[in-house]
């Protein structure tokens, strides 16, 4: 593993933006900046969107709730996150997480090892910032049929296993 030995900085409204069916991904740290050691991401969930149960075999996950309220399915356990909750989701734990507020949801999610990252590349449409309200109202949609199917076939492929 390389270890990147200058800084990063990300001002507001920079980083990489991704549309991934309806939601938005904005990349703080990737892998390339960090000597693949961890990924940072701040993810902003539309009202009732929600990632399926899942469980990751090679990388741990954290959540730390910035806005919104968030039901996390962590194996058997359900839970309701708000903002100042963090959630620790360590390889091997099936988990899935809803938006269950009518606003949209904000969360700050760290993986480490990174790579997990690109999924969101892959699937997702980059957006250019800055983006206002009504841009994203007017991005922000239900994902389609196909969409779904490709996250899916990406995912299962190549960075999750579902339990």
């Amino acid at each position: 593993m390389t270890v990147n030995s200058k800084s990063t900085i990300v001002q507001p409204g920079q980083g990489s933006t991704y549309l991934v069916l309806g939601d938005f991904y904005t990349f703080l740290a990737v892998g390339e900046d960090t000597g693949g050691a961890y990924s940072l991401t701040e993810i902003v969930l539309q009202p009732q969107s929600m990632t399926p149960f899942h469980f990751h075999d090679q990388t741990d996950e954290a959540h730390y709730i910035l806005e919104g309220e968030v039901e996390y399915q962590l194996d058997k356990q359900t839970i309701v996150a708000v903002p100042g909750t963090f959630v620790h989701l360590p390889k091997g734990q099936s988990h899935g997480y809803k938006n269950i507020g009518s606003k949209p949801a904000k969360i700050l999610m760290h993986v480490t090892p990174a790579g997990g990252e690109q999924f969101f590349v892959e699937v997702g449409q980059p957006v250019k910032r800055p983006i206002n309200e009504e841009e994203i109202r007017s991005l922000s949609h239900p994902p389609s049929p196909e969409e779904i199917e490709k996250a899916i076939e990406v995912a299962t492929t190549k960075y999750v296993r579902l339990p």
